[in-house]
């Protein structure tokens, strides 16, 4: 058991360190390139042309649900609305250019069309809601300059390139593992228990044909950490086993997206509420998605 969940565990940390990598540099480099004048302009505000931005950005980003984490957060601290943010969380780790060709490749392509664009409207919707709720941000908003010196109130940015990569360096894998890094890791850790104890394995044996498919790919989806592309073979699997087709979709909306480190992080940043309308909005939306699917297949 011991040897089988470390064995998990190190899996997932190969997997998962280069994507968490990536969207911690991209956290630093928002950080210290986006001005907060852009994030809001065209994030800032309520409506959906700034959703429908987040989320296009979101899906042509190439990182997954762990890696999206950190870029979100540096975005809610320059101002991004919470519907922006909820937005691009949703459809970052949901899909990307890799994903929709393995999707091609392997289920055809009524579903790549088909998860394509439910992952846009499902961003979409999502950040229209979010920005109704009302909500108290939990994070002050970060207006100043990374290099203002404190004594002379002169902002010194762009003076020297050096001082600019170390700034994103120290936001990225100092500040940022600082923020969200426990809860990462301790979600992580969830997600090897989980899955050395239930192997997808025995998973496939079952029945899911029916109606039990859609909620078995909604828990399995919500609790497991899937990324995009690895989502599409196992689905492929579940599916060559019998398993529903809108139950399939089911799994290749919510899989990518949560995850144990996502529900910690978001329950830390912004609070039991709104990370209960996630959960709840994503998966209403994910079952009546595989659902006509399902109808339409």
């Amino acid at each position: 058991m011991i040897i089988k969940f470390a064995t998990v565990f190190i899996d997932y940390l190969i997997k998962i360190l280069p994507a968490l990598g990536v969207g911690f540099l991209l956290s630093g480099i928002v950080h210290e390139f986006v001005p907060v004048q852009w994030v809001e302009k065209h994030l800032g505000k309520k409506g959906v042309k700034p959703i429908l931005l987040s989320t296009l950005i979101g899906v042509f980003l190439p990182i997954c649900c762990f890696g999206c984490l950190p870029v979100a957060v540096s975005l809610y601290k320059k101002g991004a609305k919470l519907g922006s943010v909820l937005a691009f969380l949703v459809a970052t780790p949901a899909t990307s250019i890799t994903a929709l060709l393995v999707c091609y490749t392997l289920l055809g392509l009524k579903f790549t069309i088909f998860i394509f664009f439910a992952v846009i409207l499902t961003g979409i919707l999502i950040g229209i809601i979010g920005n109704s709720l009302p909500y108290r941000p939990r994070i002050q908003k970060d207006t100043s300059c990374p290099h203002c010196a404190k004594e002379e109130e002169k902002c010194v940015c762009g003076k020297k390139l050096s001082v600019r990569i170390l700034s994103i360096l120290r936001f990225a894998f100092v500040d940022m593992p600082k923020e969200i890094g426990l809860e990462l890791l301790l979600g992580i850790v969830l997600a090897a228990f989980v899955a050395a104890i239930v192997p997808v394995g025995n998973l496939i044996k079952l029945y899911l044909g029916g109606g039990f498919g859609y909620s078995f790919s909604l828990v399995f989806g919500l609790v497991m950490y899937i990324c995009s592309t690895a989502s599409v073979p196992l689905v492929d699997a579940f599916i060559s086993q019998g398993m529903n087709v809108g139950a399939g979709m089911v799994l290749l909306l919510v899989g990518p997206v949560t995850s144990y480190g996502t529900i910690l992080v978001m329950r830390k940043e912004f609070g039991w509420r709104i990370l209960l309308f996630y959960l709840a909005f994503l998966s209403i939306l994910s079952l009546i998605f595989g659902y006509l699917f399902y109808l339409i297949s």
